[in-house]
């Protein structure tokens, strides 16, 4: 039997300053406003720790982006927005949202209202008022990914790889259908589609788009080649399914090697956190000094080592080899210390497999099209940019 999670409801009063949109709601919208939604690569349980995938979809041109979380927390799914917005094609215009908390929280309402960005969420237990998200979720990220269970950053860096060609794939060579108009008669629903297309078509034939953006997006799909990333996409699975099925231990060596050199070179960690409702931030000067013995002084290294060598390990199961082998013994209540700094670790590999993914296949021409875009429209993102 699974384990359920809890679900967090967010305050009365932070859910009525967001407005609800259904998915009768959005008629035809311009490219730039997108739904988003996570996906939860937990297998047949939702105990423990996974991979998630933050998938966003325009509504006018279904343009479609990818990419994986390790952490499902709030502050992260604001900064890989925020990452995101300056490979789109568009201007992030909109955002509709689904109930959950890594997604109906202060701190995204406020960088919207910032950012200029409309928030509206869908109605709750209502998956139908984001249709559009949940089809890409479907036949996009369960149809390239499956339904096994992927844990730690081996697997999200090899997530990260996949969605950085599927990607180009799916939106510059795979058309789809799209809704033109549904009609009710009697006890039968006509449902007529506009002729299939690619979000790059669709962008192409908006009048919305600027010409400098069409004609970046006409050279980038020029320089693509659909068998090459093919390819790519087929690696990146066949090496998923290895890490889900035998776990990161059964890659070769080679293809480890990222990962080992960010782990061992890292050394300061980033924290993160959603910021209560109720919470008054109060001033204080930045203190540079210890109030207690740190009780891992000496063994810090130790650990982390350990953690380094087997990424996919807990805090608990660290905490308790260290009582077996290190050279102090360590309290029980120090457990949460461990799990604290433990936590850091993984949020800061997590922040690194989001905007640290290059793809090979689009690193030429990327820069070109960046600089162009932002030398003749300030206002608009480059079409593609390097994760």
């Amino acid at each position: 039997m699974s384990d359920r999670r809890r679900v967090r409801r967010a305050p009365t009063a932070l859910r009525r300053s967001v407005p609800i949109r259904t998915y009768a709601d959005w008629n035809a919208p311009d490219p730039g406003f997108m739904e988003i939604d996570l996906v939860a690569h937990c297998g047949d349980a939702m105990a423990g720790a996974f991979v998630h995938t933050l998938t966003l979809t325009d509504i006018a041109s279904t343009w479609t982006e990818c990419v994986p979380l390790l952490v499902r927390e709030g502050s992260l799914v604001i900064e890989t927005i925020d990452q995101l917005r300056s490979g789109l094609p568009f201007l992030l215009r909109g955002l509709d949202i689904d109930n959950g908390g890594e997604f109906l929280n202060e701190g995204l309402v406020r960088y919207c209202i910032g950012q200029g960005i409309e928030l509206t969420r869908s109605r709750p237990y209502r998956k139908n008022d984001q249709a559009w998200v949940e089809q890409k979720n479907g036949s996009v990220v369960r149809r390239l990914v499956g339904y096994r269970r992927l844990e730690g950053p081996g697997a999200a860096a090899i997530l990260a790889r996949l969605y950085a060609a599927s990607r180009l794939f799916v939106n510059f060579f795979q058309p789809s259908f799209k809704l033109k108009e549904k009609l009710r008669v009697g006890g039968r629903t006509i449902k007529r589609y506009d002729p299939p297309q690619t979000p790059c078509a669709r962008l192409l034939a908006a009048t919305s788009t600027p010409a400098a953006v069409k004609i970046r997006l006409g050279e980038i799909l020029a320089s693509l080649d659909p068998l090459r990333l093919l390819e790519e996409i087929r690696q990146a699975q066949h090496q998923l399914a290895t890490v889900a099925d035998y776990g990161p231990a059964a890659l070769p060596a080679t293809q480890n090697e990222d990962l080992q050199r960010f782990l061992m070179g890292l050394s300061t960690a980033w924290q993160a956190g959603e910021v209560r409702p109720t919470h008054r931030e109060r001033k204080r000067e930045p203190r540079a000094w210890r109030t207690r013995k740190d009780p891992f002084e000496t063994t810090w290294s130790m650990v982390f080592n350990w953690f380094a060598e087997n990424p996919e390990q807990t805090a608990k199961e660290l905490f308790c080899r260290l009582q077996a082998e290190g050279p102090a013994q360590i309290p029980d209540n120090q457990l949460r210390t461990l799990q604290r700094r433990v936590r850091q670790w993984r949020m800061q590999r997590a922040r690194q497999l989001v905007f640290g993914v290059h793809n090979a296949a689009t690193a030429a021409g990327v820069a070109a099209l960046t600089h162009a875009l932002v030398r003749e429209n300030s206002t608009i993102g480059s079409v593609i940019s390097a994760k």
